[in-house]
């Protein structure tokens, strides 16, 4: 099965989070700080703050960033639903806005959501592809509004040349296991203001502080939200070869790019010549014809051994949201989710396995082209 997206874990991985299990430090330690230096170094950052899963880092994002009961916050559906989770936890309501079809967020829309109640825009680089985040970025400005970017998938994106990380007033990667880089699991906040810095260490370890000898004093609220060693020096490790995996991921999507450039039955996710994208994902997005037979053609494509995926549905359409919130209704993020596949695009690939997913989508897509909707 080639899954539509993977972890590479080879020997220098496996050396490295050995000899942390042969070492004094388990739970959070140096390798942790280190891991931070690195991640810092390479977004270009001042600082970050690792957290033992992205959904953690999320929520430490919101608290102290002051979000709390009767906030809104304009995000985007199409996303995991930790996004929106973590911030209606904490008492706020999540403002939806529309995407465009290529997953993200529509920063056409968002002003026109802003009210007296708006604290927070919190965009999603859907797939690795970055947002418009210098448009966002001075809509949040001109607001006065926290920006707080959800790049779970981005970590290696950039835009003109800068890295994603050095954006937004916080920015959260994820380094769950498929991920561009893994921890097993694992995230971390990226950020420059020192204040926020201070606030999610604080948050991440129970709100303590050392004083003198066994002397301690919890000084705020919070958690145990630690990373692990482990988690760590296998994160600084797998950073070294971050940009090898992407150019693998690229170069297989550059194929996929040349095999379906006149393709008629599906569009693909397309990115602007200056932005790179970790490529996380490879969406494709099929045609309005193609809606009511994709779960067969879903269901083929696993029994052919392209491990597909749905990415996403849209968030208010989960019970919770649904019972909580009342029926939303976004006319694109709809459309997104009833026409969008993930295929396989990773780095364990060669261009033979490449080569197989493209004919064996093509050959599936054309099998169910003309069987329509029965109603």
């Amino acid at each position: 099965m080639l899954s539509y997206s993977t972890q590479l874990i080879d020997e220098d991985d496996i050396k490295v989070v050995g000899e942390v299990l042969r070492s004094n430090f388990l739970a959070q330690g140096p390798r942790v700080a280190e891991f931070e230096q690195d991640l810092a170094k390479y977004t270009t950052a001042k600082y970050a703050v690792a957290f033992n899963s992205a959904t953690s880092a999320l929520r430490a994002a919101y608290s102290v960033a002051g979000i709390g009961e009767g906030d809104a916050v304009i995000t985007s559906p199409i996303s995991f639903v930790a996004t929106s989770n973590m911030f209606v936890d904490l008492g706020a309501i999540p403002i939806w806005c529309d995407v465009k079809l290529d997953g993200n967020i529509n920063e056409k829309q968002i002003e026109k959501l802003i009210t007296p109640q708006t604290k927070a825009i919190v965009p999603i680089d859907f797939a690795g592809k970055p947002v418009e985040i210098e448009r966002i970025k001075e809509i949040a400005k001109k607001h006065n509004l926290l920006l707080i970017q959800d790049a779970s998938h981005a970590l290696g994106s950039s835009v003109k040349g800068k890295k994603i990380g050095s954006f937004a007033d916080m920015t959260i990667f994820s380094f769950h296991a498929i991920k561009p880089i893994t921890t097993s699991e694992g995230g971390a906040v990226l950020t420059d203001n020192e204040d926020f810095a201070k606030a999610l260490r604080l948050y991440r370890s129970h709100g303590m502080v050392k004083k003198e000898l066994w002397n301690s004093d919890m000084v705020s609220m919070g958690y145990n939200l630690r990373m692990t060693e482990v988690a760590a020096a296998l994160g600084s490790s797998q950073l070294k070869k971050i940009e090898q995996f992407i150019d693998t991921r690229n170069e297989i999507a550059a194929y996929y790019d040349a095999r379906f450039q006149s393709e008629k039955l599906f569009l693909t996710q397309k990115i602007e010549a200056d932005t790179r994208t970790s490529r996380h994902l490879y969406p494709i997005i099929l045609n309005p014809e193609l809606h009511c037979p994709k779960e067969d053609i879903f269901r083929e494509l696993q029994e052919r051994g392209l491990g597909v995926q749905v990415h996403y549905k849209p968030i208010y359409k989960n019970s919770f949201y649904k019972e909580r919130f009342g029926n939303v209704s976004l006319s694109v993020a709809n459309d997104f989710y009833n026409s969008e596949i993930s295929i396989p695009c990773n780095q364990t690939m060669s261009m033979q396995d490449a080569e197989y997913v493209a004919d064996t989508l093509l050959d599936v897509v054309y099998k169910y082209n003309y069987r329509g909707c029965s109603f």
